[in-house]
């Protein structure tokens, strides 16, 4: 609504170039919003919060959504935004660096120069026997088997390709888009399984859902080898923590990179793990920020749905000034029984789309009259709606 005013709720610290996007005179933005529109959120947990039931959206200023109840949110129907892909290049390069730490030996060879005595007339010396412990390989013409195929790790594979790598990856739930945008020069690879046995170097980019917690785990990584590296700047829970360990230990695995330092980890010679650093560039944290905002705002304003983790695409350019929106189980007849609805109160649908997501479903429809609060109330009484908002635009 062109007239309306709405409070956004921020949990984090959400960059500035975010917060620029939802204008001044529309939007207000605080931690301290009461009756708050929508929720912008980063790594807040929001399992215990109470949310308001105000809230139309939430915004995920990042990819993940772990910290939110999105399901609890789908039966409210309140789509969970996020911004697949807004911190992909700030993953990629940490990537690189886990690669190039690991087969080089940095971090050792870092510790090692730190310890040097400055002062000592041999220095050179130490320097020249003690590099002897850090010969490592190069990159050029290993094999990196990527397990997930989504925007990090399309971007992986461009740039290992580019540093004279051979790639294969694997990846069953691969989209369209997704497809399109790997290089040729990708191998299919048949299963987890398959990547792990003929990779020197993986790297997991994949969701943490129940499909894929522990997805390398005590069974298959036994089938890595004593120089292999395992990289997991994905998600907590995607590895087995302890199986790696244990492999570690036995000679079946060469080193563990990643980005989630657990106790079991720390101090484990073999073991490189950094402090979550995957999105932590300013680059990333703007480009999340303002990507989550902008979609906020089309919903919020038009209804228009983009990147939700819990509904389908759906958006239509304003053909009226009247506009509902109407978020629903995908069930049989639910539209017959909206246009019905309308039809009784007389009003002409000028364009409508319809669209779903498992057991979700999004409806936007334009009418070309006002719309009273008796039809709204009526669409909202139909079994199977969550959700009905009216938006006419001035």
């Amino acid at each position: 609504m062109a007239d309306a005013s709405f409070g956004i709720l921020v949990l984090n610290q959400i960059s500035k170039a975010g917060l620029e996007r939802l204008p001044a005179g529309r939007y207000r933005t605080g931690k301290d919003i009461a009756a708050p529109d929508a929720v912008l959120v980063r790594s807040a947990d929001m399992h215990g919060m109470e949310i308001p039931a105000s809230v139309r959206a939430i915004g995920r200023a990042g990819a993940g959504t772990n910290n939110i109840p999105v399901p609890a949110l789908s039966a409210r129907g309140i789509p969970v935004f996020n911004a697949p892909g807004g911190n992909a290049n700030a993953v990629k390069e940490l990537v690189l660096a886990g690669m190039l730490m690991a087969a080089r030996h940095l971090p050792e060879a870092q510790r090692f120069v730190q310890a040097l005595d400055p002062a000592s007339p041999a220095l050179e010396q130490a320097i020249e026997e003690g590099k002897k412990a850090f010969a490592g390989f190069e990159l050029s013409g290993q094999t990196l088997g990527i397990i997930g195929l989504g925007k990090v790790g399309a971007l992986v594979a461009d740039a290992a390709i580019k540093l004279g790598m051979h790639v294969m990856g694997y990846d069953p739930e691969i989209t369209v888009d997704a497809a399109w945008s790997l290089s040729s020069q990708v191998q299919r690879a048949a299963s987890v399984d398959d990547v792990l046995q003929h990779a020197r170097l993986v790297s997991l980019h994949v969701p943490l859902v129940p499909a894929t917690r522990h997805l390398v785990n005590a069974d298959n990584v036994r089938l890595m080898g004593p120089d292999a590296v395992l990289l997991n700047f994905s998600r907590d829970g995607v590895v087995d923590d302890a199986a790696v360990v244990a492999a570690l230990g036995a000679g079946q695995l060469g080193r563990y990179v990643c980005d989630f330092p657990h106790a079991g980890l720390l101090g484990h010679p073999q073991v490189i793990a950094l402090p979550h650093l995957g999105a932590s560039t300013r680059e990333a944290e703007d480009n999340c920020a303002a990507m989550v905002a902008d979609q906020l705002r089309d919903f919020l304003e038009h209804g228009n749905v983009r990147n939700a983790v819990n509904f389908p695409n759906v958006h239509m350019s304003r053909g009226t000034r009247w506009r509902v929106a109407i978020a629903n189980a995908n069930v049989p007849n639910m539209l017959g029984q909206i246009s019905t609805a309308m039809a009784h109160a007389g009003l002409n649908i000028h364009n409508m789309v319809n669209k779903s997501r498992g057991d979700m479903a999004y409806t936007l429809v334009d009418v070309d009259s006002a719309v009273g609060d008796e039809v709204l109330a009526t669409l909202r009484g139909i079994e199977g709606v969550l959700a009905v908002r009216y938006l006419p635009n001035g």
